[in-house]
């Protein structure tokens, strides 16, 4: 679920992006999303307000999409329902929200502020956060789905994937979509024993490639621009989906849409879960499950690299130099459209007649 002359912070996302709550992806899924619409600055200040004890309308949207990502059944262990939310500030949401807080490597403060909530309306994958084993090492924090499953064979092997030829954009050419794809398998390709090879059989491919739109059949339905941008499947599924809704990009500098997505960061993101491997904490890593608009995010962080070697090992023609890693992140910058002639004219004449009088006087 990893480029314009504006920067895109926290306020901006703030101000100008519903918080879209997002599906819950698993092999055991949830047919129903969730979505609340636009709030006014006004209205988020009293939820940045909120304590233990507050009653406030909406806090039970928050609860909902908290339950959505797993922080209420793996923290609590209660089998609870998006029904039974209430609007209380209650104990358990605070905890769910410090696990949140925790997991998104965010300051700690147990309460809806203003980063927090930025990052629950950050676009992102629909795979949820707390569904794996995590295995801690030094300094680094990668998971695992359950039971730790991965293509079983021996190394090394071949994987095949295939692109739906029904599912599929048209704003962007075949060509460049595969060329997206093909570089983000040989990112995990150079690390692991796996190689991965395009297949023009969609039916019999290992790994299965499709942009859906809103319902798909697969109980994750997808939520429009924005919210979810995909989800994927762990082995031995190969299920990937991505939304046809958003605006993929392969270069931000041909592209000045606002919610443009990189589509070889969050191709390089799901083939990590159809590898095997659940959300990272790190947030510079592939696996961290958001991605904001226009930021690229597709090179292997150290933290991606040791997550999936311990599921299939090393590639031997792979530096075992794992320091030299960096991460990849940007945000590239492209130029504002030009500002139209005929406008332009017109601010010139006012400018000229407003001299005028200015000189001339009365």
């Amino acid at each position: 679920m990893l480029l314009i002359t504006r920067t895109f912070s926290s306020f901006f996302f703030f101000v100008t992006i519903p918080l879209v709550l997002i599906t819950f992806t698993s092999s055991h899924a949830h047919p129903h999303p969730i979505a609340i619409s636009s709030r006014s600055m006004a209205d988020m200040e009293r939820f940045i307000s909120a304590g233990r004890g507050s009653n406030i309308t909406g806090i039970s949207e928050f609860k909902k999409y908290l339950w959505r990502f797993g922080y209420y059944l793996n923290d609590h262990n209660i089998n609870i329902t998006s029904t039974c939310f209430t609007d209380e500030f209650d104990a358990i949401f605070e905890s769910a929200l410090i696990s949140y807080q925790r997991k998104l490597g965010l300051q700690v403060t147990g309460k809806l502020d203003s980063l927090t909530i930025s990052q629950m309306i950050t676009p992102r994958c629909g795979v949820p956060d707390n569904n794996g084993h995590t295995h801690m090492h030094s300094v680094k924090n990668f998971v695992y789905f359950p039971g730790k499953p991965r293509w079983s064979g021996p190394m090394p092997t071949t994987l095949t994937y295939a692109f739906s030829p029904e599912y599929t954009i048209h704003t962007l050419s075949l060509h460049q979509i595969r060329r997206a794809f093909r570089r983000a398998f040989t990112r995990w390709s150079n690390v692991i024993p796996l190689t991965f090879v395009e297949s023009d059989d969609y039916g019999f491919a290992e790994i299965k490639i499709g942009f859906y739109s809103g319902d798909h059949g697969d109980g994750e339905p997808f939520d429009g621009v924005l919210g979810v941008l995909a989800h994927s499947f762990s082995p031995e599924s190969g299920r990937l989906h991505l939304d046809a809704a958003e605006t993929w990009a392969v270069d931000f500098g041909e592209s000045w849409s606002e919610v443009a997505v990189d589509l070889e960061s969050v191709a390089t993101h799901e083939i990590g879960h159809v590898l095997g491997l659940s959300h990272s904490s790190v947030k510079e890593a592939v696996m961290y499950p958001s991605l904001r608009p226009r930021e690229k995010r597709s090179r292997l962080h150290i933290d991606d690299v040791r997550g999936v070697q311990s599921l299939y090992g090393s590639n031997p023609h792979f530096t075992s130099d794992l320091s030299s890693l960096q991460s990849d992140i940007s945000v590239n910058q492209a130029p504002p459209p030009p500002l139209p002639r005929f406008p332009f004219i017109i601010v010139l004449l006012c400018g000229y007649v407003l001299s005028f009088f200015i000189v001339s006087g009365p």
